[in-house]
């Protein structure tokens, strides 16, 4: 490795800041460089530039340090993170990336420009994890695949941890499950877990803080000298994991994936599924089957033929997955699922105009079972796409066009009176909107719009609803109420008005 000997076939280029320059004399093998914190180790010879001869303090030696912690010059650090595994280059290291105007006396004098060859043969990345030194970590085995735990997944893990000395404090051969979000042992151990990959083996260096939880004491914990304030080290493997999935956003319903499915498509509304289960009171004990290898049970996803919980579990599910899902309607019940396969539902552009009409009628009808058992957001959602079935009615007959119009106003009504329900005003207001523009004497838009209006306080327009629903159907009971409670909430705001003149009026004399 001698400089003299070196095909300069590469142009040399600035990196870095600083007037670095570098000129690269073999390519890397991989598109991967070390990060700061990685333990790097490369092979160097180094000179002051025009010397023409290699200095004593450099001769091909091989040398280990922690890129970017300033244990080598800057110029190092900057140029080395620029490199491939196996890549080799001549750096042109200015005085103040170097040893500046001290020199290192007696080889290096002032202000030198240096020159080094450097290999870089391998490096082991170290993260800090905490991003104060707390938990480093550095990859002994690279794990599988891309993914990684997060706070609700369960983990099996394998341990050890050690003081500096080398003294055994605590270790699983066989390994240990925790949900990652609760910890384990001590926080380092979470912090860790939520980084690494299936089959992967790290060992941490450990502070006292992030070695001992908080809420341990002294008199509580029985490590020992484990509670002195030394570092530690854990080796740690991460064995498997199963990831657990908050389905409905609410903890309503909760899965645990077993096994994972094949590729990436889910079943949605209307697919034809093939599950098997079986529900397990907390105990353990079988409680009902369903379905088994050899004949799954079949039916239609979000078609009432189901618990609509369990629906919304299997519509997260891929194709040969197994999970174990929990409600929490009844939480000491649990079902192990396994979705064998599934076919989608006919899309509605491949779908005839009767099919359309009878998907509507179909949705519209699972709306109204939804909104008498008071699931009024449920409903809501199934109207909505009971609508979507009959948007675009450009290939319907005259006579399907007017049962479309008529699917419409009755979903547009009945998602008026969901919105009521669930204090979503403005957006009943807009939906009885759509019906009076296809029927601008229809009483039930007017009378949900008006009370709409009413309850955000858009009196003007709930007089004008009212007053046009009276004009139709001078004895209707229900619009009879609102206006009684129109003139209540008229003359309240009448009452509220004086006061504030009088007020306004005091504050001017």
């Amino acid at each position: 490795m001698e400089p003299e000997s070196v095909s300069f076939g590469f142009s040399e280029a600035a990196v870095g800041v600083g007037g670095l320059r570098k000129q690269v004399l073999r390519k890397g093998e991989s598109w991967q460089s070390p990060f700061p914190g990685d333990e790097v180790v490369v092979r160097y010879i180094g000179w002051i530039e025009g010397s023409g001869r290699v200095e004593p303090w450099s001769d091909g030696e091989c040398y280990k340090f922690k890129l970017g912690q300033g244990e080598v010059i800057k110029g190092w650090d900057q140029g080395i993170a620029t490199m491939k595994k196996g890549e080799r280059a001549i750096f042109t290291v200015p005085p103040d990336l170097a040893y500046a105007e001290a020199g290192l006396p007696p080889l290096i004098p002032p202000d030198s420009t240096l020159m080094f060859d450097i290999e870089i043969l391998s490096w082991t990345s170290i993260r800090d994890l905490t991003g104060d030194g707390g938990v480093l970590k550095r990859i002994l085995v690279e794990g599988q695949g891309w993914a990684t735990p997060r706070d609700d997944d369960e983990v099996l893990v394998r341990y050890k941890v050690k003081l500096q000395d080398g003294t055994l404090v605590s270790s699983s051969s066989e390994g240990v499950e925790f949900r990652v979000g609760r910890g384990f042992l001590c926080p380092a151990i979470g912090i860790a877990t939520k980084t690494m990959r299936k089959q992967e083996k790290a060992e941490l260096t450990v502070k006292f803080t992030y070695g001992i939880p908080q809420s341990y004491s002294r008199s509580k914990a029985n490590c020992g000298s484990m509670l002195e304030d030394v570092d530690m080290v854990i080796q740690i493997e991460l064995l498997s994991w199963k990831s657990v999935i908050d389905v409905t956003g609410d903890k309503r319903v909760i899965k645990k994936i077993v096994k994972a499915g094949e590729g990436f498509a889910h079943p949605k509304e209307g697919s034809a599924v093939k599950v098997v289960y079986t529900c397990r009171s907390k105990e353990g004990s079988i409680l009902k089957e369903c379905g088994s290898a050899e004949k799954p049970h079949l039916y239609v996803l979000f078609d009432e033929q189901a618990n609509e919980d369990m629906d919304k579990a299997v519509a997260t599910m891929r194709k040969g997955e197994q999970a174990t899902v929990t409600f929490q309607r009844n939480s000491s019940l649990s079902y192990e699922i396994e979705l064998v396969d599934f076919a989608k539902g006919k899309p509605l552009w491949r779908m005839t105009s009767k099919e359309k009409l009878e998907t509507c009628e179909r949705r519209k009808a699972e709306g109204n079972s939804l909104f008498e058992r008071g699931d009024f957001s449920g409903a809501s959602q199934k109207y909505e796409k009971a609508v979507k079935c009959i948007e675009f009615d450009h290939s319907f007959s005259d006579e399907e066009k007017a049962t479309a119009t008529a699917l419409r106003l009755s979903c547009y009504l009945n998602n008026a009176a969901c919105k009521l329900r669930l204090s979503a005003y403005h957006e009943a207001t807009r939906l009885c909107t759509k019906v009076l523009e296809l029927d601008s004497g229809n009483i039930k838009a007017l009378y949900r719009r008006s009370q709409a209006n009413l309850k955000i306080s858009n009196l003007g327009e709930a007089r004008t609803d009212v007053q046009r629903a009276l004009i139709i159907q001078p004895h209707n009971r229900e619009v009879k109420l609102v206006y009684e409670e129109l003139k209540e909430k008229q003359r309240v705001h009448k009452v509220y008005e004086a006061e504030f003149s009088r007020t306004i009026l005091s504050r001017m004399v």
